[in-house]
């Protein structure tokens, strides 16, 4: 009887310590940034590249990389088009969601899948048209420049959509029979009922956005205007010839921590908030 207990439980704890492994595999640049961050110059060659944090920390390398780079004015620029690109998505998103959950005019559901062509598109192919129209427009080098070709979203139409269809009409019918225009019935009846899928929508541009790289790159000359990924790239360029692997992973850990933080303080919401535009749409 224990030996068929032991059976049983041999491929259970495999399969833990198999992914235990993966994640941890997974999880090492990672980790060695967190150390390395806070390693003393001292460490050598040999012992920046290890894992166990077997020295006394010390927050020399973050001060060296606040000093030697302009984090404070890369993240002010960052959160702006975060934040900014954010505000006009949901206006974007949430209207064109409605009209193709709730409306009905001809051709609607073609006008929908034609829309949903722009996720089959590879980004870097829409660098040039993007980047002339920017030109055109005269927002070339400004943070608008760098938001202007995102105020749209194919996905966050598609969950949006998705999300509308779900909710149930009742709310909407008594809104509209006590007389209340469409666009109080979008503000507030539906938009707080979808507001999963905002949310869903939102961790998605807020990360995808914080962490664009290729785009700013090509639109963004001056350094005033400069995002925090640009930003640490040059700052890298600098820190690498110096071989100041220690300040390196400070400033890399200045550009993720946020991210993470946000992810590790609001897990269950995000997990709650795909589950609900997953399952119900």
């Amino acid at each position: 009887m224990a030996r068929r207990r032991l059976a049983k439980r041999l491929p259970g704890a495999f399969l833990v310590a198999l992914l235990s492994a993966v994640a941890l595999l997974w999880a090492s640049p990672f980790l060695w940034t967190v150390v390395a961050s806070f390693r003393p110059d001292g460490a050598g060659s040999a012992g920046m590249a290890s894992l166990l944090p077997d020295f006394t920390p010390t927050f020399e390398n973050f001060r060296n990389a606040l000093e030697s780079g302009s984090f404070g004015l890369y993240y002010v620029n960052t959160i702006i088009v975060v934040t900014g690109l954010l505000a006009v998505q949901c206006v974007t998103v949430g209207l064109a969601g409605y009209a193709f959950a709730r409306l009905r005019f001809a051709g609607r559901d073609v006008l929908f899948y034609a829309f949903l062509l722009q996720l089959m598109l590879v980004p870097p192919a829409l660098i040039v048209p993007n980047l002339r129209t920017v030109v055109d427009l005269g927002l070339y080098d400004t943070l608008p420049g760098v938001m202007a070709p995102y105020f749209a979203s194919a996905f966050g139409t598609f969950l949006m959509r998705q999300t509308f269809l779900a909710l149930p009409r009742d709310f909407e019918e008594a809104a509209a029979i006590d007389g209340a225009p469409w666009w109080a019935i979008v503000w507030y009846v539906l938009l707080p009922m979808a507001r999963p899928g905002l949310l869903a929508f939102a961790i998605v541009s807020v990360t995808a956005h914080w962490n664009e790289f290729l785009w700013p790159l090509m639109v963004v000359s001056d350094p005033k205007n400069q995002t925090l990924t640009i930003g640490l790239a040059a700052f890298t360029r600098g820190a690498e010839g110096g071989k100041e692997w220690g300040v390196l992973a400070a400033g890399t850990l200045l550009v993720m921590a946020p991210l993470a933080v946000a992810f590790v303080a609001f897990q269950r919401r995000f997990v709650d908030s795909f589950v609900f535009s997953g399952v119900k749409g």
